[in-house]
């Protein structure tokens, strides 16, 4: 377990388990480190269910009455999809803060040290964070794994060419809490079939009607569509508008929070509905799929600016049951050379070998094929990165020749890895 020492010499601080009654002055602690601005009462509840505190830590001055919290760290208990369908279970890392008043003394270092222990000891094989800053995690063996795309979409300007069957789906109006069990059940049917999506754990479901005023930034309150097939819910669009006019009229903005569809008609109908909807000349969206079949759609792409930001970061926290759980597109049969001074039980050389059927990994006294850190093997893991690219990159170097290429193809994803879900 780490711990740091105050440089005039003051209490030692380290990471312990989260009480329950601590946790209000542990989670303003962390909402001091981001800007300070009290979060809506709704959101301030439903993360205070939300909280697994056996799974939370804090650093605190003293354990006296009234010792002042200076770091927090939490790890929820997830399921996420990897390539092949299986549902891996992952440390989803979040609420990570340190008052600016102890940096530089270790104490982020400290809470890492103690959670990946934990992780480890949880049987968990990965452990997965959205990073405020991005620099921060690689030191911890994080890889940027998933990306998603934005964009402000000129509905005036930008047309879509829709697939047969659109016009066939029927879209409704409804209430968001009247459909919460329907949207969750297509939520939950695409969970098997794109790596990088969590498996939803009950009360997670809330987190979606989250609609404070102070949120909405001028915008409608949270409004919902839904299209359903067969008298089945097959999609939906959770969305607000905002309004606004100018000397030319009307130029609103519909702002997507959510779209998902189990077919391409249900989507494309739902996209459709989302370009027409009156007095509106934008859509703006956020980080959706990279490969979503809107980008094929379009008239044109340039109009609707898009842009790719980094989302969800994965660490490799036992090489080999993390490389045994997902399978490969391609057959691999691979000794790795795996780096990780953070988590020195996954240094060493490893023989992977697996087709789209399943897989191994094995530790091994066998000369090398490929040298990288763990890091490398986290932003490759789910696909979306590939080795290759890594490669080219410098790092990873390729020991046999060939070795490198070959391992890519077989890492590689037909979908692309993506993470809808907010922790």
């Amino acid at each position: 377990m780490g711990s740091s020492t105050g440089k005039d010499g003051g209490v030692k601080t380290e990471p312990r388990v989260l009480r329950r009654d601590e946790w209000d002055r542990w989670y303003g602690t962390l909402v001091r480190a981001f800007s300070g601005v009290p979060e809506p009462a709704e959101e301030l509840e439903l993360f205070r269910e939300l909280t697994q505190v056996d799974r939370s830590i804090g650093v605190w001055e003293s354990d006296e009455e009234g010792g002042a919290c200076v770091g927090t760290a939490g790890a929820f208990a997830f399921r996420m999809t990897v390539p092949g369908g299986a549902l891996v279970p992952a440390a989803g890392v979040t609420m990570v803060s340190v008052a600016a008043t102890h940096r530089r003394r270790g104490v982020l270092t400290s809470m890492m040290r103690r959670q990946l222990d934990d992780v480890r000891a949880w049987g968990e094989p990965l452990a997965v964070l959205t990073a405020s800053e991005p620099a921060i995690y690689g030191r911890f063996g994080y890889g940027a794994a998933t990306f998603g795309l934005s964009a402000e979409i000129d509905t005036s300007r930008v047309r879509l060419s829709v697939p047969a069957g659109t016009d066939d789906v029927p879209l409704r109006y409804e209430a968001p809490a009247d459909v919460l069990d329907a949207c969750e059940a297509v939520y939950a049917r695409l969970v098997p079939g794109r790596p990088g999506m969590l498996e939803r754990r009950p009360g997670w479901e809330r987190l979606a009607l989250l609609d404070p005023e102070s949120g909405r930034d001028g915008a409608s309150p949270l409004q919902c569509v839904v299209a359903r097939r067969g008298g089945e819910v097959t999609g939906y669009a959770r969305f607000r508008v905002r309004p606004s006019w100018g000397s030319e009229g009307a130029k609103g903005t519909v702002v997507l929070d959510d779209l998902a569809g189990l077919d391409p008609a249900t989507e494309a109908a739902l996209w459709r509905f989302l370009y027409d909807i009156d007095l509106t000349s934008t859509l703006a969206v956020r980080g959706r799929p990279v490969d979503e079949g809107w980008r094929h759609q379009v008239s044109d792409i340039r109009r609707c600016r898009p842009e790719l930001r980094d989302a969800l970061y994965l660490r490799l926290v036992d090489v080999g049951a993390a490389l045994a759980a997902r399978t490969y597109q391609a057959p691999v049969d691979v000794v790795f050379e795996a780096e990780d001074a953070f988590c020195p039980w996954n240094a060493g050389r490893w023989r992977l070998s697996g087709d789209a059927k399943g897989a191994s990994c094995e530790r091994t006294s066998d000369a090398a094929d490929l040298a990288l850190s763990v890091r490398e093997l986290g932003a490759a893991y789910l696909g979306g990165v590939s080795l290759g690219s890594l490669g080219a990159a410098g790092r990873v170097r390729e020991v046999r020749s060939g070795a490198l290429a070959a391992a890519s193809v077989g890492f590689g994803s037909d979908v692309a890895p993506w993470l809808p879900h907010g922790f």
